[in-house]
């Protein structure tokens, strides 16, 4: 990986931490239950990125049938990851469910290790051990919940494996797709898995205001369009193992809007967990040599 791409590369990945790390303020805005707000997501967001990707010239794109399977279970689990997420974002706080749900790099280093059969470097197990710290000290306000808060705190951690299998599933596309037809597809494919569950459950679409849609359209434009748009070329550029840690930023980045707009007030535990988890990605982020790391599918 040349110089100008890995700058591009992490360029866009701070991009995407930025806006995936409005998703659980925009789910508190919609007002609507999770799942409806998930499929709204990536239904927009589809309809938005399908004519940028008819309308690219980009020379990688197949779609053979293995990639387009390989799509449809990318969806699928992103459509798994959304869906847990926002049910879980309205029935514990938008930290704790931020949190949670971004612990994927333990899935994905495990996953790694036991499809390559080869552990990633020491330093990489390190960053982990100090951001499953600073996770556990952020947490600590929501101890005391977990009793009222468990489906919630569940959920977001099954979260967390949808999208450790999302991140892995992802890479192997981008060898032969670009970003935007990517992203089109496997959009396309959670609205596909989402919608019979919405209309199984007999979840209400009913968006209740403007300022409902408004979020809606934040959550679609913002956090899926721009947030995993820049996720996409990252992974293009940067092993799942680095980006899945340097996506922690999400967890604090989340806790201190939440704080700002909501109240969810941060303490001396809490800000000693965000130092940890920012430490954890300047570990990751000395690891950007990706010969270092095996990838996951080569």
């Amino acid at each position: 990986m040349s110089s100008d791409h890995g700058v591009r590369a992490y360029a866009a990945l701070a991009v995407g931490v930025i806006a995936i790390a409005w998703s659980a303020i925009f789910v508190r805005w919609t007002h609507m239950p999770g799942l409806a707000s998930a499929f709204y997501r990536v239904f927009f967001a589809a309809v938005v990125l399908w004519p940028l990707a008819l309308l690219s010239k980009s020379p990688s794109r197949r779609f053979d049938m293995p990639t387009l399977r390989l799509a449809a279970l990318g969806g699928l689990f992103f459509a798994g990851d959304v869906g847990t997420y926002n049910i879980a974002v309205l029935h514990t706080t938008a930290g704790a469910a931020t949190l949670l749900g971004n612990n994927a790099p333990v899935f994905v280093g495990l996953l790694t290790w036991a499809i390559t059969r080869k552990s990633p470097p020491r330093t990489f197990w390190t960053a982990l051990a100090v951001a499953s710290i600073g996770t556990m000290l952020i947490m600590r306000v929501d101890a005391k919940r977990l009793g009222l808060e468990l489906t919630g705190d569940m959920l977001a951690f099954c979260t967390s494996i949808c999208f450790a299998l999302y991140l892995m599933v992802t890479q192997r596309l981008r060898d032969t797709m670009d970003s935007v037809a990517l992203l089109a597809m496997s959009s396309t494919a959670s609205a596909i898995t989402l919608l019979p569950i919405v209309l199984f459950t007999h979840t209400s679409f009913h968006v209740p205001s403007v300022a409902s849609w408004g979020a809606v359209f934040g959550l679609a434009l913002v956090c899926q369009v721009i947030g995993y748009l820049s996720l996409t070329y990252a992974l293009g550029h940067l092993p799942a193992t680095i980006t899945s840690v340097l996506l922690l930023a999400v967890a604090p980045m989340s806790a201190i809007l939440a704080f700002l707009l909501f109240g969810e007030r941060m303490t001396p535990l809490q800000l000693l967990g965000g130092a940890l988890v920012l430490l954890a990605i300047w570990l990751a982020g000395r690891l950007r040599g990706g010969a270092r790391l095996p990838a996951i599918v080569e």
